[in-house]
């Protein structure tokens, strides 16, 4: 029986395009292959071991003769490539209209009513890396305390400000009043506050970023397990993404490498429910930097401590490991890209080597978790859990 299960998502590791990806521009991504192939080849032995290397062809990663988990990828029914969508998604709730986006920066009827609420002029107002708008328009916003608004391909209104200038809290209330602007047709997934710190030329990002979401339009996974008295963990942004409903417990992290401390800490502390994981850096901090070599050492970094993960699962456990879009580094822009993403189910007492297949949506994650813990059929998705459970 199966008491509790852990969704470890390597926020945009894609793996090949989806077969609409020419409707986005996509044609010809793939993550993981383009990073390991840039790189000269992954070491990715624990990630190899569970069965990465059926999933597609990656530079050093191999398909081991008798992989530990079940596999397999899983394509994105829903429209778009946005961070929240995938993770709606794969918790059983698909978008069949798009979040907007802004390659061209926000039009006056949005930055306006922004300027008016909040008191200011804004800086900035287009597409770009976060770390290089902030050394662009740093100096100037010290000056003024005007707030740096910047998007990228996500659909997202980021607000970028100095702690030593404008108070961290104050920066939250600031993103407070652009969710109350950002309504439909402009109801963008998620404003995010984007602290920062030092001084020019050597600006640095802190770990007190925090995403105001809007609310999934349906009820998901983490929904119907609340509701069925399952506990639910949300680490890194997971609780903001679904705006904190459904959530019994969560730990704000800024690195992947506290995410999988507040993970270990969940697995220790909470004997069932869902343990729920955003890993963020490789989407943030590396694929839209275009740093190929810091998305591979991260890769590597992650797969060091899939042992920690696993020395932690008891006889009723499931670990999951997917990802709820691809990011690929090696393609211009700052763009999400429309991949599939793996899939990979290990537990002590599971089926191993056993490929789930090409899964037609994320959801089917989630309806094979509400199968596992007993909750409420979701509205999307077919499970796999008797994949899972026939040795």
């Amino acid at each position: 029986m199966i008491s509790r299960v852990t969704v470890i998502v390597l926020d945009g590791l894609g793996v090949g395009e989806l077969p609409d990806a020419v409707a986005y521009g996509d044609v010809g991504t793939n993550t993981l292959a383009h990073v390991a192939d840039t790189v000269g080849g992954l070491a990715l032995p624990n990630l190899e071991a569970l069965g990465l290397g059926y999933i597609g062809d990656f530079t050093g990663v191999q398909r081991m003769s008798n992989p530990e988990s079940c596999f397999g990828k899983m394509a994105m029914l829903s429209k778009g490539k946005d961070t929240t969508a995938g993770h709606w998604e794969m918790a059983g709730v698909v978008l069949e209209t798009p979040f907007p986006v802004y390659p061209n920066g926000f039009p006056a009827e949005v930055i306006e009513p922004f300027q008016q609420a909040i008191g200011r002029k804004v800086l900035g107002n287009r597409t770009a890396s976060g770390t290089e708008i902030i050394e662009e328009f740093g100096e100037e916003h010290l000056r003024t305390g005007s707030p740096i608004v910047y998007t990228s391909g996500d659909s997202v209104f980021q607000i970028a400000c100095h702690e030593q200038v404008v108070p961290v809290d104050e920066l939250y209330r600031t993103c407070r009043a652009a969710r109350k602007v950002l309504v439909p047709p402009h109801q963008v997934a998620r404003v995010i506050a984007r602290p920062f710190n030092g001084k020019p030329r050597a600006f640095v990002r802190t770990e007190r970023r925090r995403d105001f979401s809007v609310e999934p339009p349906g009820q998901s996974l983490l929904d119907v397990l609340t509701i069925s008295g399952q506990p639910v963990v949300a680490i890194g942004k997971i609780a903001d993404l679904f705006t904190g409903r459904g959530v019994t417990r969560s730990s704000y992290t800024g690195t992947n490498a506290a995410s999988i401390d507040e993970t270990l800490r969940a697995l220790k502390e909470v004997p069932r429910g869902l343990i729920f994981t955003n890993l963020v850096d490789f989407d943030t901090l590396f694929a839209h930097r275009h740093d190929v070599s810091g998305y591979a050492k991260a890769l590597e970094e992650f797969d060091a401590r899939v042992p920690e993960l696993v020395g932690l699962l008891r006889h009723g456990d499931v670990l999951c490991m997917t990802a709820d879009h691809g990011s690929d580094p090696t393609r211009p822009g700052t763009d999400h890209s429309r991949e599939f993403v793996p899939l990979l189910a290990y537990g002590p007492r599971l089926a191993r080597g056993v490929n789930l297949g090409t899964r037609r949506t994320l959801a089917d994650l989630g309806q094979t978790i509400a199968d596992a813990l007993g909750a409420k059929r979701l509205a999307w998705g077919e499970s796999f859990l008797d994949a899972l459970t026939t040795a």
